[in-house]
Formats: C-alpha cells, structure tokens, sequence
C-alpha cells in the first residue's frame, strides 16, 4: 500500500527550504526526518506546475494542496463502513463479517475501500470500544445458562421419539 502524502506543512517547508534557502536534498531530508525520494517528489511537482518561492508563500494551504496534488485529495480517502449497523447485523442467521465486507465493497464500486484484512482489523478494533458486560446476579444451582450458536437442529415431534415400534 503506497505512503499517504505529507501534511500540507511538511510539504511547504520542503519547497520553501529548497527554493528559498538552497539546500540540498539530503540536508532537506534529514532535518524533516523524511527521504530524499519524498523530496524530490514533491519539488518535481512544484517544477511541473511552475511554482516558485514568492507563488507559493502567497498561496493559502488548500490552495497549494489543490495546485500540486490536485483531485487525488478526494481520492486517496477510504469510504468508512457503518460499524454499528454491522454490529446489529452480524446477530442475525447466516450473517458472516466477510459477507457484510462484500456488501460492503459492493456497495461503493468505483471508489476506495478497505480490503478484506485491512475491514477485519478495524472492525475489530470497533468491537473493543463498545463496552461488552453483562453482570448476573443468581444463586448457584437455581438457573442453567444455555449458550445456542449456529442454525437449530431440526427435531422430530416429541410423540414419534415416544411411540415404542
């Protein structure tokens, strides 16, 4: 999965550090705690559209985010899933995580969307925000707790298992 781009910030002190005060790649790099290919990236950008020092510091941030990245902005943002109505659907029968994540690709085609580890890992990480107890107050012996999980068995009527044959 490619690096999400920089902070507009980061982005407009690499341009004002190399056009401004003509330092090289490597010293932009180390003093940003970024590659030198980062670097290059964006400056060859900012060549590509024509941008100097005086342009650039008379542009406002979403200006000059709009001017270099242009609509990859909207692009590069991941449709977010409705956790809590999937929380609510996986108590239903034959409802399956991986069946809500088709459903979920399908539903946003054509634009970003997790893949299937990436909606596991979130999911999972929903669930443990929700707060998950359940006190019981009960005496030892007076109640039997039955846990069902999966599809019911089917049972023959009680009459056919007492009928001798």
């Amino acid at each position: 999965m490619p690096t999400p781009p920089l902070d507009i910030h980061m982005i407009k002190d690499v341009l004002r550090l190399k056009l401004l005060n003509k330092l090289t790649h490597q010293t932009i790099a180390s003093s940003l705690s970024i590659s030198k290919g980062v670097v290059t990236k964006y400056l060859t950008l900012a060549q590509t559209h024509q941008l100097d020092w005086p342009s650039i510091s008379e542009l406002t941030q979403t200006e000059l985010e709009h001017r270099l990245l242009g609509d990859s902005i909207q692009n590069r943002s991941v449709v977010l899933p409705d956790f809590a109505r999937m929380h609510v659907e996986l108590r239903r029968k034959g409802v399956t995580l991986t069946l809500l994540w088709d459903e979920y690709c399908d539903a946003h085609p054509g634009q970003r969307v997790w893949g299937r580890s990436q909606f596991f890992d979130q999911y999972k990480k929903f669930c443990k925000t929700l707060k998950r107890s359940m006190r019981q107050s009960h005496r030892a012996g007076e109640k039997l707790f039955v846990d069902f999980a999966g599809p019911t068995l089917g049972l023959p009527p009680a009459s056919e298992l007492l009928s001798p044959e």
